[in-house]
């Protein structure tokens, strides 16, 4: 499967990035994106500001100011804080009036060659893509939208199965149309599933909605297949985190973090 052709997450319109039905997500599918597309597109941004060159982002977080629109967006950057050796990028993303959607801060630190390390052992993955089952994504009432635009494969668990999982993620789009995505922008977009894949409670009644998301990473990501060993704790007093171990197929790669908000559900049956 190849990400270049068949779709994609965004289009190009001058200086802003049209989303399409690919990026839908299952809360709100006809308004509102899943947050994985938007994340990798910010990733993109703050991989391209000056300073760059020899560097790699190691941490990145995304503070979701409200939910995302389906229709244009733009991506915004500066150097927080310059350095040869670290520096510290943010990121703004807007709608197509300006209004702010989300904020990003990134770290990106210079690459280097340290001959190995004595003892380190980079964690094994987990049972690959090819030894896990295909799943379906939640229920969404959309012909097309973001669970049919990334291929997943369950080692356990599933979408519509509560608790841990261990899931496959792969991009079946491009995240922008016409280019190949950057190893971080194929993280960003699958991360932001940890609290779907390891749900502990059933969507159709509560809402567990993430405000943010905190990816790091110890090193670069290799190929296509992202895999989240995700877990999600939640609270009765409404608020939550989902955590998910990230791997390739080369073995572990870091972590990320989603607070959830959680509430009831609106009826929707008029009771």
């Amino acid at each position: 499967m190849t990400t270049a052709a068949g779709g994609a997450f965004f289009l190009m319109d001058g200086d802003h990035f049209v989303g399409t039905a690919h990026t839908a997500g299952p809360w709100d599918p006809n308004r509102s994106m899943h947050f994985g597309p938007p994340a990798g597109l910010m990733g993109r941004a703050i991989e391209a500001t000056d300073g760059g060159d020899a560097k790699r982002i190691t941490r990145a977080t995304f503070e979701i100011l409200r939910p995302v629109p389906i229709g244009p967006v733009a991506v915004h950057t500066r150097v927080a804080r310059p350095g040869r050796r670290v520096d510290l990028i943010d990121a703004v993303l807007t709608d197509g009036d300006g209004v702010e959607l989300a904020l990003a801060r990134a770290w990106r630190m210079r690459t280097t060659d340290l001959g190995g390390l004595p003892g380190a052992v980079a964690p094994a993955p987990p049972p690959g893509p090819d030894h896990a089952t295909p799943r379906d994504f939640f229920p969404v009432e959309a012909e097309v939208h973001y669970g049919t635009s990334v291929e997943t494969r369950f080692v356990s668990g599933g979408f519509t199965e509560q608790g841990p999982a261990v899931v496959w993620m792969r991009m079946g789009v491009a995240l922008v149309e016409g280019e190949q995505p950057s190893p971080l922008s194929r993280v960003l977009v699958a991360a932001d599933s940890g609290n779907g894949a390891s749900a502990v409670a059933d969507p159709t009644r509560l809402l567990f909605v993430n405000t943010d998301l905190t990816v790091s990473l110890h090193r670069e990501p290799v190929g296509e297949w992202i895999c989240l060993d995700a877990s999600t704790l939640l609270d009765a007093g409404g608020s939550g985190v989902a955590t998910s171990r990230l791997s390739d197929t080369g073995g572990g790669i870091g972590t990320a973090m989603q607070t959830l908000f959680v509430e009831p559900r609106p009826h929707t049956d008029g009771g």
